[in-house]
């Protein structure tokens, strides 16, 4: 992506733009969930907010910018404060791809409307909103990975049953940073999370934007 802001500045624009909006939804759903589950500490540190600067992880965008995959700076919360620690957990951490899959949905409805009442003119919304639907897509699956310290890690932990849970959360938790840098590294000109998570990636879109062809 990061190519484009030479060869198309507007095409990059509208991409950064998508990458503020789809990242800036998914931690403010962090932080939105947490504090319905009782745990002020996003609130409390200005994350439950619209604001992009609150929630931009530095080396997660540029990730983002290189590769499409990555991620936000992640949501504090204090377990102690939530009613049940494990499911509770696991549900702050679902919120966030949630929220992204919801918002391209959404996005998807507003394209096909705006092509039945505009006409030809609509190419201009799909124009603007595709890059918001794509990113948003990409970064809910790639979070959906069950890695520490991806949303999936805790989902993972928070929906194994307790003696399971408990073994995974200690692999995880030693070896998750090590297993998620391989399968971002490249092998053979593509990494295992692009050829784990491209078909689903690529299904997804086929499915809210028709026309959009398999990979």
């Amino acid at each position: 992506m990061l190519e484009t802001f030479f060869t198309s500045p507007i095409s990059f624009a509208l991409w950064a733009g998508a990458l503020l909006i789809a990242i800036t939804i998914h931690e403010y759903a962090h932080a939105w969930m947490a504090d319905r589950l009782g745990d002020p500490t996003a609130r409390l540190m200005g994350r439950l907010t619209l604001n992009p600067l609150a929630h931009l992880d530095p080396l997660g965008t540029l990730m983002l910018l290189l590769f499409r995959f990555g991620w936000g700076k992640p949501v504090p919360f204090d377990p102690y404060n939530l009613r049940h620690p494990r499911r509770d957990a696991a549900l702050i951490s679902f919120a966030g791809p949630a929220s992204n899959l919801i918002l391209a949905t959404i996005l998807a409805v507003i394209i096909r409307l705006a092509h039945l009442a505009l006409g030809s003119p609509a190419y201009i919304v799909e124009l603007v909103l595709t890059p918001i639907l794509g990113l948003s897509v990409m970064l809910a699956i790639f979070n959906l990975l069950p890695v520490h310290p991806l949303d999936g890690g805790k989902i993972l932990i928070g929906i194994l049953p307790w003696d399971l849970a408990d073994k995974w959360e200690e692999i995880l938790q030693q070896y998750g940073l090590i297993i998620l840098i391989f399968l971002l590294f490249p092998l053979f000109g593509s990494s295992l999370v692009s050829v784990i998570i491209s078909p689903i990636i690529s299904l997804i879109l086929a499915i809210l934007l028709p026309g959009t062809p398999l990979i």
